[in-house]
């Protein structure tokens, strides 16, 4: 795998070596010294042309562990917000000899655009384009799922038979895309719930079930309901009366929470709008995943790093 642009282009295989690999990755931080050697030498480029705090220190962290190099650039106050390309950076990036360049951009498509371009010879990891994909957010969701529900024996299975139900804002969600395609992958049914306004008219093509009544869907005891913040940032039109109504219809409340298996697994890529998607309880439950989805974006990008740079027979 040379890079890792969208979940769409991961096979089985691929993402249960890649789940498998995080599981050893994992151990790295029980560890006194929280560090590997394998990328000594290897230089990382966190490219965030967007704010995000916790996606870029997640990268960070990986990249560190691995003894990367890591350079952080953000556009914010760089030659990019003076108007400098795309081309124009990633040839920057090159002079300096960067090994792979994690990517975070507005504009849909940006990372494939780097990756196809020949402007830069490292690997690129998609973290986030537009309302397109987050494909390592993904792994990092199955590769919670995976150990909530197999524990130890975990390692080289996939997800079949799991249930998972994704809730809210479908329409801007890179993460709703990217988890849709690589649990479905991996064994798992999905099937998403959004008031109609929130959900694209491309999901006709998608390999997913799609309702509107939240309260039928949990009644149905799915092993996981993973929600979606509320992305107002994206929104230039009303697409839901208020925001008291859109928690009581297809908000996570105490009371739905509570009506869910005990088994079953509360998901939220973060950050959280407690109160309107999802309430303070569920998401401070036992069920909920919340923190270890953050434990374990750390261990899956490890992974990532490790797979572009050293190589899957490394």
């Amino acid at each position: 795998m040379r890079h890792l642009l969208s979940t769409k282009d991961v096979s089985r295989d691929e993402a249960i070596a890649l789940l498998d690999i995080a599981e050893d990755m994992a151990g790295v931080a029980d560890r006194e010294v929280k560090k590997l050697p394998t990328l000594r030498g290897k230089t990382v480029v966190n490219l965030f042309f967007e704010d995000s705090t916790r996606t870029r220190v997640s990268f960070e962290v990986a990249a560190k562990r691995l003894s990367a190099d890591v350079i952080n650039f953000s556009a914010k106050g760089s030659s990019v917000s003076k108007g400098e390309s795309l081309k124009d950076t990633a040839q920057t990036l090159a002079a300096m000899g960067a090994d792979a360049v994690v990517i975070r951009h507005s504009a849909s498509g940006a990372p494939r655009v780097l990756a196809d371009s020949g402007w830069i010879d490292a690997g690129i990891v998609n973290a986030g384009d537009g309302t397109h994909e987050h494909p390592t957010q993904a792994l990092l969701d199955a590769f919670t799922i995976r150990r909530r529900l197999h524990g130890g024996a975990s390692r080289g299975k996939g997800l079949d038979g799991v249930t998972v139900t994704i809730v809210g804002d479908i329409l801007h969600s890179r993460v709703a895309r990217s988890n849709v395609w690589l649990l479905t992958t991996l064994g798992a049914t999905v099937s998403l719930v959004a008031p109609a306004t929130l959900l694209p008219v491309s999901v006709a093509g998608w390999p997913v079930t799609q309702s509107y009544d939240l309260d039928a869907a949990v009644d149905a005891g799915p092993d996981v309901v993973m929600m979606l913040r509320i992305q107002a940032e994206r929104m230039n039109a009303a697409f839901f009366p208020n925001a008291r109504e859109y928690s009581r219809q297809w908000g996570l409340d105490d009371e739905r929470a509570a009506r869910l298996p005990a088994a079953s697994i509360v998901m939220h890529p973060g950050p959280m709008n407690r109160g309107l998607e999802i309430s303070a309880g569920a998401a401070d439950s036992p069920q909920s995943t919340v923190l270890e989805q953050v434990a374990n974006g750390v261990s899956i990008r490890m992974a990532v790093l490790f797979h572009l740079l050293s190589g899957s027979d490394a």
